[in-house]
């Protein structure tokens, strides 16, 4: 790849946009240029109404290696107030970016994923893999600990005794188990990873955006918040719903078409 190519490739396929990771030659390693691209990119797709999911994935024959360490702690030409831009930059476009998405999102994880690519797994709503894929918190290996965001990340998705023993030993392990953790949703054959992720997408791109937005926001803060909060809450979401849909006609004959048995819970729509 030479210095004129984008560290990030953007692809739309109708209301689903695809972002890819497109440094193929360093595994997809997160450095300046493409964490740069990647907050940009967000926040282009955050403010335009054709993109309805956000699907991520990676170049090559990778998903994402985590943090570029030598062009973070190897350059000497760094200042270490830059370097601490960055790797506060890092953090804050996968954690507060990514995580605070208003549309939903999907990590197609194509290949290997160690380190920080965890984080922007679980940052994601969903994640397909592909079976083979690698993953791995191998920093314990090399005398290191998990950093940024992915301690917090694997708290928020894994159980306990499954993230620490990940963290603790750094073995590798496949899509499969990686599924059978909870740290993707499904795994799938490689030749089958790109249109079943893209089914999944556009089969959330057909409801309603609003919707969409509220029942993401409605669940994340719910997993902070205490019973009573929680209703409260979710009950001012609803009626923000029916003020952001057109005089309410859209939610009204959902429910009407739900009285009459036209729509049944666990139906597709």
């Amino acid at each position: 790849m030479t210095d004129n190519t984008p560290p990030v490739l953007i692809e739309s396929d109708g209301p689903v946009t695809i972002v890819t990771l497109n440094r193929p030659e360093k595994r997809n390693a997160m450095n300046a240029a493409l964490i740069r691209s990647m907050i940009e990119t967000l926040e282009t797709l955050r403010a335009d109404n054709g993109c309805r999911v956000v699907v991520i994935t990676g170049a090559g024959p990778a998903f994402c290696a985590g943090m570029d360490l030598k062009e973070f702690f190897g350059s000497d030409d760094r200042t270490a107030a830059s370097r601490e831009r960055l790797i506060q930059d890092a953090s804050e476009w996968r954690y507060r970016l990514l995580r605070q998405f208003p549309k939903p999102t999907i990590a197609m994880v194509n290949g290997s994923c160690f380190g920080g690519g965890f984080s922007l797994v679980e940052c994601c709503d969903l994640a397909i893999s592909d079976r083979e894929a690698r993953f791995g918190l191998s920093e314990i290996n090399f005398r290191h600990i998990p950093a940024g965001p992915v301690s917090k990340s694997m708290a928020s998705i894994l159980r306990p005794r499954d993230a620490l023993l990940l963290a603790l030993t750094g073995r590798p392990f496949d899509g499969e188990h990686a599924q059978r953790i909870g740290l993707v949703n499904e795994a799938v054959a490689g030749d089958q990873l790109l249109a079943h992720t893209l089914a999944l997408a556009h089969e959330i791109a057909a409801k309603d955006a609003a919707a969409l937005r509220l029942t993401k926001e409605c669940y994340r803060y719910a997993t902070e918040m205490d019973w009573d909060a929680s209703l409260a809450f979710n009950a001012a979401k609803s009626y923000e719903l029916l003020a952001r849909q057109a005089n309410g006609e859209s939610r009204d004959e959902a429910v009407l078409d739900f009285r009459a048995g036209r729509l049944k819970p666990g139906a597709p729509a």
